[in-house]
């Protein structure tokens, strides 16, 4: 087990802990009990975390926002590209941010989409504040999906 993802009583996610030592059966031993190592945990009451109004945008977490799905080509995400590139005015911010491979990303250099015939599969947003202490975790877990994708900022379709 990498880790466990702690979940706020609002089931909104908080953070990732990492086991001190993990077990080869992923069972929990104390002197007395013996228990399940869950990859999700809640809190019974609700925390009141402080939040940033603005996350900032990394590599990390446009990745993990976009699910390391590359938005130009089939395959795993390894950079990030600015739908709108900076030579030409364009936002460094979420909503024009997307994860893309190295390929791709030279390939667009500072074109817009539509000068050489690409579009978008979603509209990016800026990622969310609960998202951002989360993708800091290496290697997502699939039991964490209901958990963080709905607090991904990720729209799917595009109007």
């Amino acid at each position: 087990m990498n880790g466990t993802l702690v979940l706020n009583a609002s089931h909104e996610p908080l953070c990732v802990i990492s086991c001190v030592e993990p077990c080869c059966d992923d069972l929990l031993h104390s002197e007395h009990v013996t228990l399940e190592a869950l990859s999700v945990v809640r809190l019974n009451r609700y925390v009141r975390v402080p939040r940033r109004t603005r996350v900032p945008i990394t590599r990390r977490g446009v990745i993990a926002r976009d699910r390391e799905r590359r938005e130009y080509c089939a395959g795993r995400a390894d950079t990030i590209d600015d739908v709108i590139p900076r030579s030409r005015s364009g936002p460094h911010a979420g909503e024009s941010v997307v994860a893309a491979c190295a390929r791709c990303n030279h390939s667009k250099a500072d074109h817009l989409l539509s000068e050489i015939g690409w579009t978008l599969s979603f509209k990016p947003a800026r990622p969310s504040a609960p998202l951002a202490g989360v993708s800091s975790h290496q290697g997502l877990s699939a039991d964490w999906e209901p958990y963080v994708l709905g607090w991904s900022g990720r729209e799917e379709s595009v109007a």
